[in-house]
């Protein structure tokens, strides 16, 4: 009889040593997954750096690796009066409506003006400012959508005087990038 115990011991032993592997690999597998960082975790706050309490615009945005971002292509002004298309107003006018129009569309998206990153603003010199880009009247209305009470962020941006833009009475064109945490 002691023949047909030892085969009978050493498959058992066999069993026990592969259930003390799995065992051992399945809590050495779980404590690894719980080492990793959670996507909660993972996730941090867009990041915003002020330099002058007065300006506009911030100086650097930090946006996380795991966070939503939505560009927008080159925005255009919208006629006045939709019966004189040629006419866009001026720089303020332009502004106003070019704003109004990114807030609309990233809203559509689920994302707001205080989710802006990035701006660049193309400006045209203008008769009225002797050839010189209208920028006060641009930060004007800005300053409006930027900056407040009611949406307290700043985007970092981008202002530049450009020769011309896609029709002879246009004087703004804005792209933007937003972002936002999920």
């Amino acid at each position: 009889m002691t023949t047909a115990v030892l085969p009978l011991t050493l498959e058992m032993d066999k069993m026990t040593t592969k259930k003390t592997i799995g065992t051992t690999a399945a809590i050495l597998t779980g404590a690894l997954l719980a080492a990793l960082p959670s996507p909660a975790a993972a996730q941090k706050a867009i990041e915003r750096t002020y330099g002058a309490p007065t300006s506009p615009i911030a100086s650097l945005a930090f946006v996380p690796a795991n966070a939503n971002i939505l560009f927008i292509s080159g925005t255009t002004p919208s006629p006045v009066d939709a019966a004189k298309p040629d006419e866009l107003g001026d720089t303020k006018a332009q502004t106003l409506s070019i704003l109004t129009k990114m807030k609309a569309s990233l809203e559509a998206k689920g994302f707001s003006m205080g989710d802006i990153v990035k701006m660049t603003v193309f400006l045209v010199g203008v008769p009225s400012n002797g050839g010189k880009m209208d920028s006060a009247a641009m930060n004007e209305v800005f300053r409006t959508f930027f900056g407040t009470a009611e949406q307290p962020n700043k985007p970092t941006r981008s202002t530049i005087q450009v020769a011309a833009l896609g029709r002879p009475t246009m004087y703004v064109e804005i792209e933007a990038i937003a972002a936002k945490m999920p």
